[in-house]
């Protein structure tokens, strides 16, 4: 992605670590000279209410720090898809887990569902899904060299977590390297597609 805006959201439920994998995918961005708002909205309650959190990412300074078209989202539960279907931009990237989100926002984008929970439970906690998430985000994204994202990853982790989320991190980037485009959008994506190129075209 080229822009000089680019907006994304994970989200999900409280309890999911949305928010500690959404400012490591700041951190890392901000390393790589990158202006980063994060903002988040959770209900008033500690776990299993919505949560998401929001990076607007830009070249220069971010003239209005809050989303409100979304380029990328990530869903790690159903919650999340009713607020957040809305803000999504035409021929938007959206991976949700194929577990816990099972049903995908109306819409023209990019979508892959990914066993993203489940991998998680694979590798040995569940609570690593987030990081998987980031790293399946970041393969299909292209927004973030690998390098600086295990950086911002080894800087935010505990010692005792650091070779689970490194792990985590790996198997997100495998699943995002060997995703499949969900065949009910491949039409919508295609046309995308076509318009940007005759746009181009149009334009030279």
């Amino acid at each position: 992605m080229h822009d000089s805006r680019i907006e994304i959201r994970i989200g999900g439920t409280g309890g999911q670590g949305l928010i500690l994998s959404a400012k490591m995918l700041a951190d890392a961005l901000s390393l790589m000279g990158k202006h980063v708002a994060q903002s988040q909205t959770y209900e008033p309650t500690s776990r299993g209410g919505f949560c998401n959190s929001d990076l607007v990412i830009a070249d220069g300074e971010v003239d209005f720090p809050l989303a409100s078209a979304l380029d990328c989202l990530v869903l790690l539960d159903r919650l999340a898809v009713k607020p957040s279907g809305p803000l999504l931009k035409a021929g938007a990237l959206v991976i949700a887990d194929k577990r816990l989100c099972p049903q995908l926002p109306e819409g023209s984008y990019r979508a892959y569902h990914l066993p993203l929970s489940r991998t998680a439970i694979e590798l040995g906690s569940e609570r690593v899904a987030n990081i998987v998430a980031l790293g399946a985000l970041a393969a299909l994204a292209g927004i973030c060299e690998r390098s600086v994202l295990e950086q911002a990853v080894r800087a935010d982790t505990p010692k005792s977590f650091l070779d689970l989320n490194l792990d985590a991190l790996a198997a997100g980037y495998r699943l995002g390297e060997q995703a499949v485009l969900e065949p009910t959008h491949q039409a919508a994506a295609t046309a995308l597609q076509r318009e940007a190129i005759t746009e181009t075209a149009r334009r030279g």
